[in-house]
């Protein structure tokens, strides 16, 4: 075995632990960085000529680990490169304290994970690869600081895990070996010594650095045959260089039609319910996925129709209107516009962009109903259902709350009780009330229609057995849980007036369940873009394919695995069945999950508000989408991904070569002499774009973009080792080596501009701009590196790509999405614009009750409201007061939290008019109970917990007049319920 390092280099150290526990024999070679292949070390040369350029991959080539333990050892490999060895190198180039910065978040994970541990990966026999790599980095760099300390004071897990491995006599003889080979340095010696010979590309004009990432999907194996650059490879990539013909993107003609002999690629992402502002989870969910996948598909030159649409019937449109006092249809045209503007900032690229409230919808789904009833498939059954007299109407799940039969929490809703979790039938609530009117609903039989979808089940596993290869692991696994267990009738028609009506007689007054209305959506849609639609859903001919892709979130995967295609499966009239379901996991929000109306997280109608331009917000969704497991929006992880990798990375890279190319060939492309280093970082690059077209393929989109990073990587780390900047100062010679590596560079440039585009159009085009190319389209995606800028093409004229985001915007925009702050001790909210927004919406409400009281009750019971009603106008006046005072003439004054208990709010005694009839009181409590339970359905508790207190005043009252006791609830042992 052969290690060749440059001096100092503490990542050699690793090589050398691992070969001695390897048992092999291993020399020594120093080299500059100048004389190593693409300037990278160390590296590992084997016996047989095996050249390993990655230390993690050599770590796993010398030591193995149990088979059942490798996805573990690879995920601490990927942890140290990617996450903990820039936080170190971050670390060291600021002036942060240790305990405000990512490094410190790092080890305190680290610390958890080695809890009661002697190694991190506890079951191997002795140091697993993961274990070595991981203690060198820190051993090497920070352990010769002041973080020591720190470590050994509040991280004894990492502590003893550090100083269990360094005594071990192996890790004493390696250190020694390596100080007598080649000068092994620690501290900041030992980072410069890494910085200038490894994977990490030198921003010339920053010290911030870009580290490589082992995409998701490279198993150590592959990972080792990446390393690998045989002959065979150089001549395919040298022939492909000259001979392949770089192919133009065709372009589309209205409409867009299936086409014999070519590739048809249907795409659909889940319809986003019209009833409010999606967050970033709805989009990277469905409409972005979709779009992204859309567009590289029409880069590959296959014939595209993206359909999508807003869903726009069902229970929570008609609760959404009750709640804005609007019509159903005007709530679906007011949220269709929101959606629409924020698909288009996005940068969404529909085909077309439709609604299910559409006289086309309910022409289809009424004859798909029809149709499929008549082949059998449609049986009725009677249910139970809660009516409201008063409403004259039966009441849908949301429509109604009650008191949970399970926990007894009060404000329990017809399908989930919020206190304890549980799924909750609406006909097993205690004391249930209609939403609307607050009277108690009577449980009436009503007939309805079902699906018999057991008669479907065995269609349905044939179908699946036969697609689901390509359907991402959640969907499989849903899909087949659903199918093993049995299936049962589904229910597909309800008792509401908002939907499309049953063509039945007998029925006129039911409508189609909004989960079988909202998939023929994808019909009516694609027929509202064009009156050939059935060439899309029903081919009339074999010999046109369609590949139908639908994308979504995990929730929606049963409505398309099992629902739709068992629609489409009884009409037995040759629909177009989906081929790939590319669903996904969850996104959270900073741990937490998206509200609204606490104002947790990122919204459509917020993103746009940041100021962080579109392409960013695409490019880190795209990045963190979840698609094998729940994954998590970070404001500081947003802002490390852009500021390393698009600006550090990405956006160094190609500016650097365009300017180069500019400055010193006068924006001409010069001409190409390859060798050896020049061929093999293109057959490296050639390697990341076979995977990144295989992932594409598969809707793996986060592996896809990652490919992307990695071949700007390799053109940074080839264009550091070369030095244009130098050469083209020397001889002649040296003059054209600059020129063809400056060639070489902006044509990786041209191709990170194709493949980019999917996921940053806007950047893609302003990228092709600076190249000299034509933005009518985005730049074909090639399976093969060629030469795709001509020499003496004349480029444009560069400029950054990229913008740093700055640490304290972050902090900002933290702070500003992380929901209600914590509350000052008269209730207000310590952040004065919620505090007041959340006080003018409690005016507002207020206002309204003391109208409607005025109205229709005498003084005795609309008088208490009055007084609410002046105190919340006093509290805005005081709190815009002192939000508009100047920060030095608002000194800290004593709260009512710090002297004593805040005082509730009182009701004032009414001298003449005191409340004497208990006929008045009980109408006064029935109101304000009312008015409790529609503002906690809805604001947070600084605006519903003074209305409690009026309640049970008004309760007390009612108490001594009649001679009752009132019930009093222990809040206390509700909040644990």
């Amino acid at each position: 075995m052969i290690v060749s390092t440059n001096e100092g280099n503490p990542n050699a150290l690793k090589l050398i632990i691992a070969t001695k526990l390897a048992q092999e024999t291993v020399s020594v070679r120093i080299l500059k960085p100048s004389d190593a292949i693409l300037g990278r070390l160390p590296t590992l040369t084997t016996p047989t000529g095996l050249s390993l350029f990655s230390v993690s991959s050599a770590l796993r080539f010398l030591l193995s680990v149990p088979k059942e333990l490798e996805v573990l050892n690879d995920r601490w490999l990927e942890w140290e490169i990617s996450q903990l060895q820039p936080a170190i190198l971050s670390h060291a180039n600021a002036s942060k304290t240790l305990q405000k910065s990512n490094l410190w978040s790092l080890l305190k994970d680290l610390n958890s994970e080695l809890k009661d541990k002697q190694y991190l990966i506890e079951k191997c026999s002795n140091l697993s690869p993961a274990d070595i790599s991981i203690w060198v980095s820190l051993w090497s760099t920070i352990l010769i600081t002041d973080i020591a300390n720190d470590i050994a004071k509040d991280l004894p897990s990492v502590n003893s895990w550090l100083a269990n491995i360094q005594k071990q006599p192996i890790i004493q003889q390696s250190i020694k070996e390596s100080n007598e080979m080649f000068k092994l340095e620690r501290g900041p010696k030992a980072i410069a010594s890494i910085e200038t010979a490894s994977w990490f590309p030198i921003n010339t004009t920053s010290n911030s650095q870009v580290h490589e990432s082992v995409p998701s999907d490279i198993s150590p194996t592959k990972e080792k045959e990446m390393d690998i650059v045989n002959p065979e490879e150089l001549r395919n990539v040298a022939k492909n260089w000259t001979t392949e013909q770089y192919p133009e993107v065709k372009e589309n003609s209205y409409p867009i039609l299936p086409k014999k002999g070519e590739r048809n690629m249907l795409i659909t992402s889940a319809l986003p319910y019209v009833n409010n502002v999606p967050h970033l989870g709805n989009i990277i969910g469905c409409v972005l996925s979709a779009d992204i996948f859309a567009r590289y598909c029409r880069q590959r030159n296959y014939n595209t129709l993206y359909i999508c649409g807003t869903d726009e019937y069902g229970t929570a449109t008609e609760a959404k209107a009750l709640q804005e006092k609007m019509t159903p249809q005007a709530i679906c045209d007011k949220f269709f516009d929101i959606h629409n503007d924020i698909y288009r900032w996005f940068g969404i690229g529909f085909d077309y962009f439709g609604r299910t409230s559409t006289p086309e919808q309910t022409e289809i789904v009424q004859a798909f109903f029809l149709k499929i009833k008549s082949q059998g498939y449609v049986l009725t059954e009677t249910v139970e259902q809660l009516h409201c007299e008063f409403c004259d109407r039966f009441l849908a799940d949301r429509f109604v709350e009650g008191t949970c039969p399970g926990c007894k929490y009060e404000d329990a809703r017809g399908d989930q009780c919020d206190g304890c979790g549980h799924l909750v039938n609406a006909v097993e609530l205690i004391n249930p009330r209609c939403k609307i009117c607050n009277i108690k609903p009577v449980v009436k039989n009503s007939v309805q229609f079902f699906l018999d979808l057991p008669k479907l089940e065995e269609k349905l596993k044939e179908y699946s057995t036969t697609r689901d290869k390509g359907w991402s692991n959640v969907a499989r696994v849903v899909s087949k849980a659903w199918l093993r267990d049995g299936l049962q009738p589904r229910c597909i028609t309800r008792d509401l007036k908002w939907g499309i009506p049953v063509p039945v007689e007998g029925f006129e007054h039911k409508v189609f369940y909004v989960w079988f209305d909202a998939p023929f959506g994808y019909i009516s849609i694609t027929k509202r873009y064009t009156k050939e639609y059935k060439q899309w859903w029903q081919p009339p001919s074999q010999d046109i394919k369609i590949d139908l892709y639908q994308f979504m979130a995990k929730d929606n995967i049963p409505f398309h695995t099992i629902m739709f295609p068992a629609c489409l499966l009884a009409a037995n009239q040759n629909y177009t069945l989906m081929k790939c379901i590319l669903a996904t996991e969850y996104l959270n929000y900073e741990d937490k999950k998206f509200s609204k109306s606490r104002g947790i997280g990122v919204f459509g109608t917020d993103a746009r508000d940041t100021g962080i331009p579109a392409d960013v917000w695409r490019f880190y969704l795209a990045y963190i989408r979840p698609e094998t497991q729940d994954s998590n929006f970070n404001w500081v992880d947003l802002a490390t991904k852009n500021n390393s990798e698009l600006l550090n990375n990405l956006g160094n890279f190609v500016n650097r070569a365009l300017v180069f190319c500019e400055k010193f060939f006068d924006s001409n492309i010069p001409p190409i002499e390859p060798e050896e280093a020049d061929w093999t970082v293109l057959a490296l690059v050639q390697r990341e774009l076979s995977a990144y077209i295989n992932a594409m393929e598969q809707g793996k989109l986060k592996d896809g973009l990652k490919r992307i990073l990695a071949i700007s990587k390799h053109g940074n780390q080839y264009m550091q080792f070369q030095q244009p900047w130098v050469k083209i100062k020397g001889n002649d010679d040296n003059k054209k080596k600059a020129g063809t590596v400056v060639a070489i560079c902006c044509n990786l440039a041209c191709l990170l501009s194709a493949l980019l585009a999917p996921f940053m159009p806007n950047i893609a085009k302003q990228l092709r701009s600076q190249l000299g190319l034509s933005n009518k389209n985005y730049g074909y995606i090639p399976e093969t590196i060629t030469n795709m800028l001509p020499t003496w093409h004349k480029i444009g004229k560069p400029s950054p790509l990229f913008t740093k985001i700055e640490d304290q915007k972050v902090e900002m925009l933290r702070k500003k999405y992380a929901g209600q702050q914590e509350t000052n001790g008269d209730g207000t909210n310590k952040s004065s614009d919620e505090s007041i927004a959340l006080l003018e919406t409690a005016i507002t409400k207020q206002g309204n009750l003391v109208r409607e009281l005025k109205a229709k009750n005498d003084k005795s019971v609309w008088h208490p409201q009055i007084e609410i009603l002046l105190d919340l106008k006093k509290k805005l006046t005081d709190l815009k007061s002192n939000a508009n005072a100047p920060a030095k003439k608002s000194p800290a004054k004593k709260s009512p939290a710090k002297n004593k208990k805040a005082e509730p709010m009182q009701v004032p005694e009414q001298n003449g008019d005191a409340l004497t009839d208990v006929a008045a009181l009980e109408s006064a409590i029935a109101k304000q109970g009312n008015l409790v339970r529609e503002l906690k359905a809805k604001e947070d508790g600084n605006v519903w917990k003074p209305q409690v207190e009026i309640l049970l005043k008004l309760k007390q009252r009612l108490s001594d007049l009649t001679g009752t006791t009132p019930v009093i609830v222990d809040k206390k042992s509700k909040k644990k319920k």
